[in-house]
């Protein structure tokens, strides 16, 4: 089933977080992968303040004056404000105005008012509605008419696993909700499904996750309440987000730039000569990465970050090019393959090693000025690695340190073999 196809089956779904669609959705895609589903009911409670929304479908939700109906809600999946509480009555043009909600960049498209699955606690009746309609209505009374289904809320997230041979994971993430568009949520969906198709059958040292989860909540809960060996197992994560526009690529640095994919992305769109932007951590965009950087998973992300059409109605499928997805698909499949490639440096001590003890001898002399002796370049960043091991907090790649230090990989590698024979270091 090719990506598009997907795309195509899911868009018109009311994906809201918790709803019968972002259910649908879930079955569906488990027909398409053997997808674990985590499921977090209400009746977990709150998790660091946040709360699961009820699960909220709209049966009816029409604007109608003198008997005619002016606006019916339901023709699109963002015509209601996500959550909107029922609502039943005759209201002024005046009363109804504040309770519609457009898009201020365009006439004719609807704005995603998603806020309220965030505040539960404190809903409003409302609509999404084209700006021109909103300029039209006319003085008088309307009457309006939002009938919602609701029960206790169950937060689900999609969970596919490609299992490896070191206790290290390497998470992929993209949103699963975003009700009725294309390129916000689904288009990194269908690149993340794709890259796992990929990678089935093939042996890898790394185990790789895709989760597909609500924005923000579903990320909460799901790190949350992972076990905490399970968590610690996490090495870093690529967000996957809207990759199907025919806006450049973007590729967003972790926290203090510290992911190996990170820097696998960047040297493999470098060597193919595949133009992008790169910035610094929310330089770009900000959406789950800071939950995951919360937990101390460094977490970079790969976009399509700005295009006109983001959060609005007009992110339909006919903004989104298969070629596009294509790319991105085959440059994170191209970065696993290098991580794959290159040992990986896992540090076996504490402290700070006495390396000139003839026990070691890894003491890097660069030279001293003083001396009267000439300090080559190579030794000072050889010098530069030395000292930087001792403060390493999780596993990275000898092609990773190769390029923070500007050294070649076999200049790395040579010197790290020595510490790896000394017990300090493991080379996997």
């Amino acid at each position: 089933m090719s990506m598009m196809r997907i795309l195509g089956d899911l868009i018109a779904l009311d994906r809201t977080m918790c709803s019968t669609d972002y259910d649908r959705a879930v079955d569906y895609l488990r027909q398409v992968l053997p997808f674990a589903v985590l499921e977090y009911p209400a009746a977990c409670g709150e998790h660091n303040g946040w709360v699961i929304p009820p699960k909220w479908d709209v049966s009816e939700a029409t604007i109608t004056r003198n008997g005619e109906l002016v606006y019916d809600g339901r023709w699109h999946p963002l015509g209601v404000i996500a959550l909107s509480a029922p609502f039943e009555g005759r209201v002024s043009r005046e009363v109804l105005k504040q309770h519609l909600h457009y898009d201020h960049r365009y006439d004719d498209s609807l704005t995603y008012h998603f806020r309220q699955q965030f505040r539960s606690w404190e809903r409003d009746w409302g609509f999404c509605v084209p700006k021109s309609l909103y300029d039209a209505l006319e003085p008088g009374d309307y009457d309006v008419r939002i009938a919602t289904r609701e029960e206790p809320g169950v937060l689900k997230v999609l969970e596919g696993t490609h299992p490896g041979s070191l206790p290290y994971t390497i998470a992929l993430c993209a949103n699963l909700d975003h009700p009725g568009v294309a390129n916000d949520g689904l288009a990194g969906v269908v690149v993340g499904v794709e890259v796992l198709r990929r990678l089935r059958g093939r042996p890898t040292k790394y185990t790789y996750k895709l989760v597909l989860a609500p924005g923000i909540i579903g990320a909460e809960y799901y790190l949350g309440k992972l076990p905490p060996d399970e968590r610690r197992q996490i090495l870093e994560c690529l967000c996957l987000w809207m990759l199907g526009s025919r806006t450049g690529l973007a590729l967003q640095e972790s926290r203090g730039s510290l992911s190996n994919i990170e820097q696998a992305m960047a040297r493999i769109m470098d060597e193919k000569g595949i133009p992008y932007r790169r910035g610094e951590f929310e330089s770009i965009i900000i959406n789950d990465e800071y939950l995951w950087e919360a937990y101390g998973i460094p977490a970079c992300s790969l976009s399509r970050m700005p295009y006109p059409e983001y959060h609005s109605s007009r992110d339909d499928i006919s903004i989104v090019s298969e070629e596009r997805l294509e790319e991105a698909v085959a440059v994170v499949v191209d970065a696993i393959g290098e991580l794959e490639a290159t040992p990986l440096v896992e540090k076996r001590f504490e402290g700070t090693v006495c390396l000139s003890n003839p026990r070691y001898s890894l003491y890097v002399d660069p030279g001293q000025v003083s001396f009267g002796e000439r300090i080559s370049d190579e030794q000072h960043r050889l010098r530069m690695l030395q000292d930087f091991l001792p403060s390493l907090t999780a596993p990275v790649t000898v092609r990773n340190l190769a390029l923070r230090f500007q050294l070649s990989e076999k200049s790395v590698s040579d010197y790290l073999w020595k510490w790896e024979k000394k017990g300090l270091i493991g080379l996997s």
